[in-house]
């Protein structure tokens, strides 16, 4: 398959990349659900973000009886840190396939993360952002951005200097 390079993705289309079928075999794929942490891409774009490099929006809406929250924590629900950020991660390497990058996308770190609020089951909407700083597409194959999650518009998450790399993966061939 031709992967045809769109600036939003639905949810049918994520699905897609998590069964590998948006950037073909071997390549960036998306977790499938209940790891999948959004609905859809709003937005992928090559140029602009923060550091004009490129940008990846996504949007999850919350309900309360998501998986996470029955068990994480009992009688005090919250979304765990490690979800939102593995978001994130999972745009920076969506990014990366979109570029018609080649193969099977791994988190590597981040620099840096501040947490100031909670994902709660009364929240309604989060917006994840992942602002390019650098793309690299030669043997090596890396992505590295700034990223945030918003809660009803509040930025709760910061993440600095998120990294993503491509591998060459013969198991997902």
């Amino acid at each position: 398959m031709t992967h045809i390079q769109k600036s939003a993705y639905s949810y049918e289309d994520i699905l897609e990349c998590g069964h590998g079928r948006l950037f073909g075999h071997g390549n960036a794929r998306l977790p499938l659900p209940p790891m999948l942490m959004f609905d859809r891409i709003t937005q992928v774009r090559a140029e602009g973000g923060a550091h004009g490099k490129g940008t990846i929006e996504a949007e999850l809406d919350v309900r309360p009886d998501l998986w996470f929250f029955a068990c994480h924590f009992e009688g005090d629900p919250v979304m765990p840190g490690c979800l939102g950020l593995d978001a994130l991660w999972q745009l920076l390497g969506f990014y990366l396939g979109w570029t018609g990058a080649k193969g099977s996308g791994r988190a590597l770190g981040l620099g840096g993360l501040k947490f100031s609020g909670q994902v709660l089951p009364s929240t309604k909407l989060v917006r994840y952002r992942v602002d390019l700083k650098r793309v690299i597409n030669r043997k090596l194959v890396l992505g590295i951005g700034d990223g945030v999650l918003e809660a009803d518009g509040r930025v709760l998450y910061e993440a600095e200097n998120l990294r993503v790399g491509l591998f060459a993966n013969p198991a997902a061939m």
